[in-house]
């Protein structure tokens, strides 16, 4: 009898797959952790407004109802005030932010890439790599600025080098972490390195490079706001050089919506690569599911 006509056993499902499926439901426990970590942020919040600042430090940290009066429901009042121009700087460090993280995107992994493919390559890369990822910016910025021209390019250069690190990393990773006998089987096939590399370790390291623009989309928006800092020309542009001009002014709310709309916007970057990763990967990953 031929395999094809041998009838199969049914499958046995372990206690840990069902235990999987039935977490793809919905549970109503899932929210009431998100709902008491956010209270619990806000009571923290009051404690350190009202109670444990001093009376004439408490204008640098307004409570969340006056920060919610004055900076998310006046719109726009002059003087940069309101949040009209909030939401026009953050306008524009989110496309500095997506930018610079596609382009880091497409650098670190074609290093990562080229890094795979051959030992020594991996080892004459890594320190230079370490370097950057543990190089002041505050201290690379007059070189950058010298080197440079254009307030824009050096923005996305800032981006680049503080989100590059994890991408290239992580998918270095997950390229390098195919099995040794799924290599041999390759290997018996005569399949070609471009055949291996789309076949058998891109695939393998999916898991391992959404990790990475999970982590680089926030790194992206931090390396945003640090340009918006320390590259800007004539008015004011990014949330950053916003988040500086209220601190100067010392405006406590305003600040304090420009912090949290800032932090938003990498929460955002952050989900949507994860969302993308459930569509990319699917179920297939110990990692995704339940989730």
């Amino acid at each position: 009898m031929s395999s094809i006509d041998t009838p199969t056993k049914a499958t046995a499902v372990s206690p840990d797959e069902i235990v999987h499926e039935q977490r793809d439901g919905f549970k109503i426990s899932d929210y009431i952790g998100p709902f008491i970590t956010f209270a619990l942020f806000i009571s923290v919040w009051y404690l350190l407004s009202d109670v444990v600042l001093p009376q004439q430090k408490r204008f640098l940290l307004p409570t969340p109802h006056k920060v919610v009066q004055d900076g998310f429901m006046v719109w726009h009042t002059g003087e940069r005030r309101g949040l009209q121009p909030i939401l026009v700087s953050l306008w524009d460090s989110a496309k500095i932010a997506l930018i610079g993280l596609a382009i880091t995107i497409l650098i670190g992994m074609s290093l990562a890439v080229i890094m795979s493919s051959r030992r020594w390559l991996e080892r004459a890369t890594w320190p230079f790599l370490v370097a950057v990822q543990s190089a002041p910016i505050l201290a690379l910025t007059p070189l950058i600025r010298a080197l440079i021209d254009g307030t824009q390019t050096q923005r996305l250069l800032v981006v680049v080098l503080i989100s590059i690190f994890p991408i290239v990393s992580n998918t270095l990773f997950g390229l390098l972490s195919a099995e040794n006998s799924q290599h041999e089987l390759f290997t018996l096939q005569g399949a070609s390195r471009w055949v291996r590399l789309t076949k058998l370790q891109f695939p393998a390291a999916l898991p391992n490079i959404f990790v990475g623009f999970r982590i680089s989309a926030g790194l992206a928006v931090i390396g945003a706001v640090v340009g918006d800092f320390y590259f800007r020309q004539g008015g004011v542009v990014g949330i950053g050089a916003q988040i500086d001009v209220y601190r100067s002014r010392l405006w406590g709310a305003e600040l304090i919506t420009a912090i949290l709309l800032a932090s938003a916007l990498g929460l955002v970057v952050f989900l949507f690569f994860g969302w993308l990763s459930r569509i990319a990967i699917g179920k297939w990953h110990t990692t995704n599911r339940g989730r």
